[in-house]
């Protein structure tokens, strides 16, 4: 059959439209596609999954920049999560150019300023973790007028415009605690509870989540009068602080024989009061959070029941896989973005990213904590924080 050049010129410009068209619905395809198989549980603790992020890596624009809140609350953010999260971004292919990583200091005005310094620079994504949510809120807006994404990390902005947040499941940390804390005062025998719950600081809501969290398994006992409630300090997590919240309510509160603690390093000082008072091991029930050498320390000469840990690596993986996502405007998978929480300012559900945190004590120290070499066994199996003999009975070489 004879076509006219007309109409082979007409055909030739339709095929010509359709590849482009097909192109273009090729490459919308690609950018909302991602690698197949990333999932919340995907991480490990050799950051094998993030090589999988480099094509990703490459696709993206600007840099991603990290801030960390304080070195007080809790040593995790120098000792873990600044090298974690700078690990699991190089493994993705991100060079020491593209990001950095620094701390606040427990100052809003520096955390604030600190974002302001990254965006000058053209970072297009920010990884943050607030100090608290009026300094996070306003650091959201400001990258939201900016065009820049942000994902609150390990703490949420109540009130903020945060794009995604990568956390713990902080009412089941929680719920550890409560159960942990229950599962103690039945092994050491302590028959008449009579318990003081602390907690976190009022203004970080990661404080409230917890709380939540233990209030569910302690709560049915204070009404059935199973245990007894002593007292509820507002909270804080300034250890001097809590100790002073602990000191007031010991001496009001003489039968006071147990206490809810919602972290390791505000429950160091207590047990150390608890020690001068010449409490002895199994005797006084304290719980803790955060696996720190003290806490570790503790549980291993008989002054905490268990302690919450959280593998970091997971949290700092997971942050920045959303981060490199964000930073080529690409949809990260439903499999990897795998709860929601309520920010209960604004009365929305924020897309999350939650782990599985891990209730640890003697029984499962070597197989957690030491396996993952989130601390040494060197360390911990020497003074000042446990013997040779304490590590050894836990089934820890030192």
């Amino acid at each position: 059959m004879n076509i006219s050049k007309k109409a082979r010129n007409v055909v030739s410009a339709s095929v010509a439209m359709s590849a482009l068209v097909g192109a273009m619905v090729g490459q919308a395809a690609t950018a909302s596609a991602a690698p197949a198989g990333i999932t919340a549980s995907s991480f490990n603790r050799n950051f094998t999954t993030m090589a999988q992020l480099k094509a990703i890596t490459a696709k993206g624009k600007g840099g991603i920049g990290v801030i960390l809140p304080d070195t007080v609350s809790s040593t995790r953010y120098v000792e873990f999560d600044a090298p974690y999260l700078t690990k699991a971004l190089q493994m993705a292919g991100m060079s020491a150019s593209q990001f950095s990583v620094v701390n606040a200091h427990g100052s809003d005005s520096t955390e604030y300023s600190d974002a302001q310094a990254d965006i000058t620079k053209g970072d297009s994504v920010l990884i943050m973790d607030p100090l608290d949510s009026g300094v996070g809120a306003k650091i959201e807006s400001y990258a939201k007028a900016h065009g820049v994404q942000v994902i609150d990390y390990d703490r949420l902005t109540l009130g903020g415009s945060r794009n995604y947040y990568v956390s713990f499941n902080n009412v089941r940390v929680g719920q550890l605690l409560g159960h942990g804390l229950v599962s103690c005062i039945n092994a050491w025998h302590i028959s008449k509870p009579n318990v003081l719950v602390m907690r976190g600081a009022a203004t970080d809501n990661n404080a409230t989540l917890f709380y939540d969290g233990y209030m569910q398994v302690l709560n049915p006992l204070f009404k059935s009068h199973k245990y007894v409630d002593v007292g509820q300090p507002a909270g804080t997590w300034t250890p001097s602080v809590a100790l002073t919240e602990f000191q007031q309510q010991f001496t009001a509160h003489s039968n006071m024989n147990a206490v809810l603690m919602p972290n390791d390093e505000n429950g160091a000082p207590i047990i150390k009061y608890l020690q001068t008072k010449g409490i002895k091991p199994k005797t006084f029930p304290v719980t803790g959070q955060d696996a720190t050498l003290t806490g570790l320390g503790n549980i291993l000469t008989g002054y905490q029941c268990g302690t919450v840990y959280k593998p970091i690596y997971l949290e700092a993986q997971a942050a920045a896989a959303l981060a490199i996502y964000a930073r080529a405007h690409m949809a990260p998978p439903a499999a990897l973005v795998n709860g929601k929480t309520l920010d209960s300012v604004k009365h929305l559900q924020v897309k999350s990213v939650l782990l599985t945190p891990e209730w640890v004590t003697t029984k499962n120290m070597k197989s957690t904590v030491i396996a993952d070499n989130f601390v040494p066994a060197s360390q911990l199996c020497a003074a000042p924080y446990a013997s040779a003999a304490a590590c050894v009975a836990a089934g820890i070489q030192p």
